[in-house]
């Protein structure tokens, strides 16, 4: 054995074991790499595979013809996810925003508060202007005048709405006049036509006078303004609001503890959800072959503005590989894309956000509500595109001023774009109002909704989870810079009580050692006599 030990550890003989218990190691190495790979990232792949299944099934079942009823059962487990997934967005939105705020003191609060809604702004205008380009180089509306919704078999859409009431209408629902209902309704105006004028002169004439109604769907905006106020308040109320804070803090984590467990059925029903859109689906050639163009120009538009520019941006900011921080988020982007609701996919995208890419709670849980309201970049483009595409449709030529009245609007009204499926088509009806073009074309948008829509989430969710991670890069420079400064001050500190100390050392050492040889003699003389007078006292 000693032998054997000593010419394995002198390099002799040609017929060593070293090499093969190396590659066992590597392949032990190997097998336990890929096996922490696989745990780390189970869900992923889940949910990516129940997409390709749930294609696959949907071909399949999409050749039984279906009646409407089987249709309705065949989709209920996808029904399921979006139920699940509305039930949790309000306890979270408020929760999220009232710790997140009231996590942050007011000065850092606005200040990512502005940067956060600069950036969103910035944003959804450069993909309002790349919309628009890329309808005026491809023109999908030139050559699609015999087109309309005849032909396709498809209902019309009606939309009388004016446009200074939609965006009064964004005022009112920012505060609502009762919490309670904003949970589930939301302000919406519509008209009723009068008859105003004197019956005798015969001066009859007819008005559209506006007036309120409520309209079923979760009123976000005013719940996102009211928590993050109140998150501010309970932070002003000190030592006082402390407790409701602590609630609120433990309210949200509980959510999330609820939202991890949502999150093992999303493969399940994202097959389905999947599945079931292609079995409803009508004649898909004849949509994709008359509106090819379009939905051609719209998808471009989000891979250039989800592949290029918001990584660019992400680039600029943070000096970090983008697509290293957008590989934690293939779950949430999953689930946009399956889903095709930026609100849906909230939940997902926190819980990704704040364990795979490390981005602080308190930055996440802040900013990624208010983007998932306020953010909609994906469907700013497609809105552009659907405008310029239906005024090409109509043979009418857009001047400077028509243009920029569509980056405009399409910016603005992007803000109030419900974060539901087809929920950008009503924005359409707004920017269309703006520049005088019909609106019964919109039917043709609603058909092919289903595919544009959902490349349009999920450049609606990255551009959230971008900002968040710019924000956080930013607030982590700012602590860094408080802490250099803080050791700076602890040292200036520090550099003058050593002058004093040495000052002090140079005084005793200037005094002659005799006298204060004398001053020590004085004072031990001083405690013995001290001493005697106690012991005395006490005799």
């Amino acid at each position: 054995m000693e032998e054997k030990e000593s010419e394995i550890n002198g390099h002799a003989g040609h017929k060593n074991p070293l090499p093969t218990v190396s590659l066992k190691s590597e392949k032990n190495s190997f097998k336990d790499r890929f096996m922490v790979f696989f745990k780390r990232n189970l869900l992923v792949i889940f949910t990516v595979s129940g997409v390709l299944v749930g294609v696959g099934l949907g071909m399949m079942v999409r050749n039984m013809n279906l009646t409407r009823a089987q249709m309705t059962y065949f989709a209920f487990p996808g029904e399921m996810l979006l139920r699940m997934l509305k039930m949790i967005i309000l306890p979270l939105v408020v929760c999220s925003l009232i710790s997140g705020a009231a996590s942050l003191d007011t000065r850092s609060l606005g200040k990512l508060g502005g940067i956060a809604v600069s950036y969103f702004l910035v944003t959804t205008l450069i993909a309002s202007s790349i919309g628009v380009a890329l309808a005026f180089i491809i023109k999908p509306g030139v050559g699609a005048g015999a087109l309309n919704t005849n032909n396709l078999g498809l209902e019309g859409v009606s939309s009388n709405k004016e446009t200074a009431d939609s965006f009064l209408d964004l005022a009112r629902n920012l505060f609502p006049s009762n919490l309670v209902s904003a949970a589930f309704r939301s302000y919406v105006t519509d008209y009723k036509t009068i008859l105003v004028g004197n019956v005798t002169n015969g001066t009859l004439n007819y008005q559209k006078v506006p007036y309120g109604t409520d309209a079923d769907g979760m009123n976000i905006l005013g719940l996102v303004l009211f928590a993050m106020v109140f998150g501010v308040a309970l932070r002003k109320l000190g030592p006082e609001g402390e407790e409701l804070i602590r609630f609120f803090n433990a309210f949200n984590e509980a959510t999330m503890v609820l939202v991890s467990w949502i999150m093992w059925y999303v493969p399940f029903g994202i097959m389905f959800l999947v599945g079931s859109k292609i079995v409803e689906m009508e004649d898909v050639v004849l949509l994709v072959t008359s509106l090819g163009k379009y939905i051609f120009a719209s998808i471009l538009g989000h891979i250039i503005h989800g592949g290029i520019i918001l990584p660019l941006i992400y680039f600029g900011f943070t000096r970090a590989n983008p697509f290293s921080f957008l590989s934690g988020l293939i779950t949430p982007f999953t689930t946009a894309f399956a889903t095709c609701s930026s609100s849906a996919t909230l939940p997902t995208m926190m819980k990704c956000v704040e364990e795979n890419n490390g981005v602080d709670k308190r930055i996440s849980r802040f900013i990624l509500p208010i983007g998932a309201t306020v953010n909609m970049d994906g469907a700013a483009i497609f809105q552009c595109v659907a405008a310029v595409f239906i005024a090409q449709l109509n043979n009418v030529e857009l001047n400077a001023g028509q243009i920029f009245t569509i980056l405009v609007t399409a910016t603005a009204s992007s803000v109030g774009a419900a974060g539901i499926p087809a929920g950008g088509i009503i924005t359409i009806a707004i920017i269309l109002e703006a520049i005088g073009l019909p609106t019964h074309d919109l039917s043709l948008m609603l058909a092919v909704d289903w595919i544009v829509d959902r490349t349009t989430t999920v450049v609606n969710v990255e551009g959230d989870a971008l900002g968040a991670g710019i924000l956080h890069h930013i607030n982590e420079q700012e602590m860094k810079k408080q802490r250099q400064q803080e050791q700076h001050q602890e040292e200036q500190e520090l550099e003058e009580v050593k002058v004093e100390v040495v000052a002090n050392v140079k005084a005793e050492e200037e005094t002659s050692p005799l006298v204060t040889h004398q001053i020590q003699g004085d004072s031990s003389s001083r405690e013995t006599l001290d001493d005697k007078d106690g012991v005395e006292s006490v005799l």
